[in-house]
């Protein structure tokens, strides 16, 4: 018989609604009366700071500062862009009326609040900021010596999205939306391949999560981009999420927008501008990336807390002596840091069993579960157990030894993390040289993971093979190793270049 796991259904059984479940058990998120928007509870946001913390510091550590910009965006900036907007404009909320006049209803006598105050120009609930950005930018800059503008804006945006789930797609969710406008064509590329960079470090480095970097197709572009990067990360039923996109707008965005500026010949150019930004779905990517059957499993550096210490209390004589070791013990892991924070430490002396407990911190991630029992406190040891390994693992340690270890132990659960999607991304893709491998792999399964395959099709054929599959080029690959010429899957070309694809969130 199969052990019972925590989460029901189990990830082979129905991986999108053991997805809910997950958010659901750890107590994350819950669906809010306004439709298809979240409520983001204090374990989640808990994660959503400490994502914003860590890529706040790596902003202000490549010369960007924040700053805030307003919600609403007059419809005409919008129409200064249209390629943009057009990209956008299915999923746009607009405001039209400034105040609301209370009407009794005379059957009912219930009193109902009705729209007035026509705006003379609509306002656009904004979906991203590059258009009133950009306005300011242009009021910012005249010189070649007011450049570069290196702004990023912590905010939240509204895209009307039909089919939400939460943390991946949702009407209003929070992001970071960085915008920068520079001298030269040069400087902006840099500026995009830096940020490029940025995101896969930190999604590696913090979330244990290793991504593909490459460039999107003309197809899958960012409107109005002339170049976007991305970071593309596997998930455990295969599929790809999107987790991070760096922007390259040329001139596109600046010309629309007369973001001008006087060059160092006197001569008036338009500067070249960048888009990039990461939003909450980083964490629906970490929840389908490194989550199991028994609930939420976190990376230590956003973990709200670390680590959670479980005084174990049989007998009421030893019940306040083991709970005063756990308190001494946490006293003294917070003094230590990790990444340069000091530990996120939690003694859980609530007055309720102790496998309640165990299984509230189990679905809720936490990187190391800490008992301390009378024997433990008799023999000065603890018992740990890790989050990445089997529910019924455990190891026991003398207390010092713990102590002087502890950083040790959750670097090993980051890397046990990080190499375990290693491995399922390198399981989960395969090449692929002839079109009819490649449609019978998509034929012959739901998620059946990546293909790598030679490309050298145009964006209709692209498209076509696209809508017939349901998939997508999720990038072309950026390697430092130019790939071997190889015929192209449809057009028989002789190409280097390679695409990946595979089905997404």
């Amino acid at each position: 018989m199969a052990d019972k796991t925590a989460i029901t259904p189990t990830r082979s059984e129905d991986f999108p609604e053991w997805y809910q479940q997950v958010i659901k058990a750890a107590d994350m998120a819950e669906n809010s009366e306004t439709r298809g928007c979240m409520v983001i509870k204090p374990w989640g946001y808990g994660i959503w700071e400490l994502i914003q913390k860590d890529l706040d510091a790596r902003f202000k550590a490549t010369g960007h500062e924040n700053a805030y910009f307003p919600l609403l965006i007059p419809l005409a900036y919008l129409e200064k862009e249209a390629e943009h907007a057009e990209g956008f404009a299915t999923e746009c909320a607009v405001v039209t009326h400034h105040r609301l006049e209370a009407q009794k209803d005379p059957e009912t006598g219930k009193t109902k609040m009705i729209p007035s105050g026509k705006l003379a120009e609509p306002y656009v609930i904004r979906p991203t900021s590059e258009t009133i950005i950009g306005a300011a930018f242009a009021r910012w800059v005249e010189s070649y010596r007011d450049l570069p503008l290196l702004i990023n804006q912590w905010a939240n945006v509204m895209r009307w999205e039909m089919r939400p789930r939460l943390f991946l797609r949702t009407a209003e969710f929070l992001w970071q939306e960085g915008h920068t406008a520079h001298e030269t064509a040069t400087e902006a590329v840099a500026e995009t391949t830096t940020i490029h960079q940025l995101y896969s470090d930190f999604l590696r480095d913090v979330l244990a999560i290793p991504v593909v970097m490459g460039e999107k197709t003309e197809a899958e572009r960012f409107p109005g981009a002339e170049m976007t990067l991305t970071v593309e990360a596997m998930v455990q039923d295969k599929k790809a999420i999107q987790a991070g996109t760096s922007h390259y707008m040329g001139q596109n965005f600046s010309s629309a927008q007369d973001i001008s500026f006087v060059d160092r010949e006197n001569k008036k150019q338009f500067a070249h501008t960048t888009s990039w930004g990461v939003s909450t779905r980083l964490i629906g990517t970490l929840i389908m990336a490194h989550s199991d059957d028994d609930g939420l499993v976190l990376p230590p550096q956003v973990a709200p807390k670390q680590i959670v210490i479980i005084p174990v209390t049989p007998k009421e004589e030893s019940r306040q002596a083991i709970i005063d070791a756990c308190h001494a013990l946490a006293q003294t892991l917070t003094s230590q840091t990790f990444h340069g924070q000091n530990l996120r430490v939690h003694v859980d002396d609530r007055e309720i069993g102790g496998g309640q407990k165990k299984w509230e911190w189990v679905k809720k991630g936490v990187p190391l579960r800490i008992e301390i029992g009378p024997r433990d406190l008799e023999s000065h040891k603890v018992c740990l157990q890790r989050r990445d390994q089997g529910i019924r693992d455990k190891s026991f340690l003398d207390r010092e030894e713990f102590l002087r270890e502890v950083q040790s132990h959750l670097d090993a659960v980051h890397q046990s993390l990080l190499q375990r999607a290693r491995t399922l991304r390198e399981e989960g893709t395969s090449e692929c040289t002839d079109l009819a491998s490649f449609e019978s792999h998509w034929s012959s399964s739901d998620f059946p993971g990546w293909l790598l395959t030679p490309w050298d099709g145009s964006r209709e054929q692209e498209e076509e093979l696209s809508k017939k599959h349901k998939i997508a080029i999720r990038c072309i690959p950026i390697s430092e190793e130019v790939a071997p010429e190889a015929p192209c899957i449809l057009t028989g070309n002789p190409t280097t270049r390679r695409a990946l694809w595979g089905r997404s969130y």
